[in-house]
């Protein structure tokens, strides 16, 4: 093994060990695992983020983004989710956009949005916006508060996410995963 990639083996095995390791001889807990996810992910990309002042939405305005996630229900269990958001940036903290989701499995539920993303920091995000639900044949009324972190590589945006949707007098949904998006 090359002596370079040593002690960066090293460091996932430990990663491995002390937080991936538990969940899989246990019952798993979403919100463990979401955690985990977010963690491995800032672990992974972290070094790779360019400095947080090179985004210039004022320049670039637009941003699109594709999410591969799971949601998880109480009643269902998880779900593979796939996703698309639009984003206008209005200012320095304030985007408005749309978001599309599709969680399909034990779970068949078809999720829009409008949202509004609060940029706390040019990287990490807070996400919250009414919408609605159609799961079974009926419209259900969601609200949807989450988190993310960006970061951008070479041109593109890499950003775990985790969101909580409240859906009115049904099961609430978690939504953890990861998106990879593109300003313009």
């Amino acid at each position: 093994m090359n002596k370079s990639i040593i002690p960066l083996h090293c460091g996932l095995t430990r990663l491995f060990k002390l937080i991936l390791f538990p969940l899989f001889r246990r019952p798993r807990s979403l919100l463990s695992t979401s955690l985990c996810l977010c963690i491995i992910g800032y672990t992974v990309i972290g070094n790779a983020a360019v400095a947080e002042d090179s985004h210039h939405w004022q320049q670039s305005p637009h941003h699109l983004s594709v999410l591969a996630a799971t949601t998880y229900t109480d009643s269902h269990g998880n779900a593979f989710t796939l996703g698309i958001d639009y984003e206008y940036r209005m200012n320095d903290f304030l985007g408005v956009g749309v978001v599309a989701e599709y969680a399909f499995g034990e779970l068949d539920a078809y999720t829009y949005l409008a949202v509004a993303d609060l940029h706390i920091t040019n990287s990490f995000i807070a996400q919250v916006g009414p919408g609605v639900e159609f799961f079974e044949g009926e419209e259900i009324a969601v609200a949807r508060l989450g988190l993310l972190y960006e970061f951008e590589i070479s041109g593109f945006t890499l950003s775990p996410q985790l969101h909580y949707d409240y859906h009115h007098n049904h099961d609430d949904a978690i939504v953890a995963g990861l998106a990879i998006g593109i300003a313009f």
